[in-house]
């Protein structure tokens, strides 16, 4: 208590030195300074061990924009049930796709990353570009502080999910907009909210389905899988839905399809409320009970390749489809680090930085 108010009294016996010298003696004129781009996905276990994955799900899982429940409710069930007993069954899944470079997620990650600085180095502007994870290692802080470092003072944050829900993009903006709260001199900002329906994006998804149905043929139906959200959020104003099922009818046009032929459908359903429906894992089991033997099944609201595509959806989706009768499921790979996606998110990236010195 004393010592606070010693600080307000006699300040300079507390604040450290000035960074750039006197401050009260006239500087040469600063230039306008550089700007940058800052991807944020949401994160990943630095390795598949119970001891990471538990704290890797203790971040992601301690967020209220992704558990809407009280926290005085919240609390006991993460602490006392789901981080005691839920990492040590998630290893071997990790341990399945893991990759030699490290977690699918971060490789696509920074492939994505190092792609779009090469490609925007190419068209002549001189963006520097950094990656932050919303939860775990690079923090979206540190990404932020690489930035500054390397002189930023615009920068346009990109959350790599093309449709907006508040658990994904809403979450990204916080961590942002909290670590710029704790600085005197900010960087200009500015955010991307969405791209579900931008046509390199959707160009992209397009030409990841035809290239694998050139070399390996069509399926008798396409499943659209997104991650799904409980259905209380969309209640609550939540655009998600919305948007995936725009992202979905425009693929679909894309690829001449009817809605029967590629229907939407929602993944990962967590605890017990009610989620979007229809639920993936239900809907192969009865495309199978109907006769269909062949389905191909991508993910469009992923951008890279994690647990949630490469187990869930093509190791248990397979498995699922192929005991209710079907005889062959196939996962489409997600963008990834796909020239055509690199040179849509370049686009994208260079419409939304307009108006910045570049």
């Amino acid at each position: 208590m004393f010592l606070r108010a010693f600080k307000y009294l006699w300040p300079e016996r507390f604040l450290p030195e000035p960074e750039r010298g006197d401050p009260f003696v006239e500087q040469t004129a600063r230039g306008p300074g550089r700007t940058g781009v800052l991807l944020v996905n949401l994160g990943t276990p630095q390795a598949p061990t119970a001891r990471e994955i538990r704290r890797y799900l203790g971040e992601f899982l301690a967020d209220p924009r992704v558990i809407e429940i009280p926290r005085y409710l919240w609390w006991p069930i993460l602490h006392g049930i789901i981080l005691t007993l839920r990492p040590k069954k998630l290893v071997p899944r990790y341990r399945g796709i893991w990759m030699e470079e490290g977690s699918p997620l971060m490789v696509y990650s920074r492939r994505q990353a190092q792609g779009l600085s090469r490609t925007l180095a190419q068209r002549g502007t001189g963006v520097e570009v950094a990656l932050g994870m919303r939860y775990g290692s690079p923090s979206v802080a540190a990404a932020l502080d690489e930035l500054r470092g390397r002189g930023c003072e615009r920068i346009l944050v990109v959350p790599l999910y093309p449709q907006y829900a508040a658990s994904t993009t809403a979450t990204a903006v916080d961590a942002v907009t909290r670590q710029a709260a704790r600085l005197r001199d900010q960087p200009e900002l500015r955010f991307i909210k969405r791209f579900h329906d931008d046509p390199g994006y959707l160009g992209a998804v397009v030409g990841r389905i035809e290239d694998y149905w050139r070399v390996h043929g069509r399926p008798q139906k396409l499943v659209m899988s997104f991650h799904g959200l409980p259905r209380y959020s969309v209640e609550l104003g939540d655009p998600y839905y919305q948007d995936c099922l725009s992202t979905g009818r425009l693929l679909r046009e894309r690829l001449g399809l009817a809605p029967e032929q590629a229907p939407v459908t929602f993944q990962s359903r967590f605890g017990t409320a009610r989620w979007l429906e229809p639920y993936t894992v239900p809907t192969l089991i009865g495309l199978a009970q109907d006769g269909v033997t062949e389905v191909d099944v991508v993910c469009p609201g992923f951008l890279a390749d994690c647990l949630e595509t490469l187990e869930e959806i093509q190791v248990e989706g397979r498995d699922a489809f192929v005991a209710a009768g079907g005889q062959r499921l196939r996962y489409i790979p997600a963008v990834n680090d796909d020239e055509a996606w690199i040179a849509a998110l370049a686009g994208l990236v260079q419409r939304n930085l307009q108006g910045w010195p570049v």
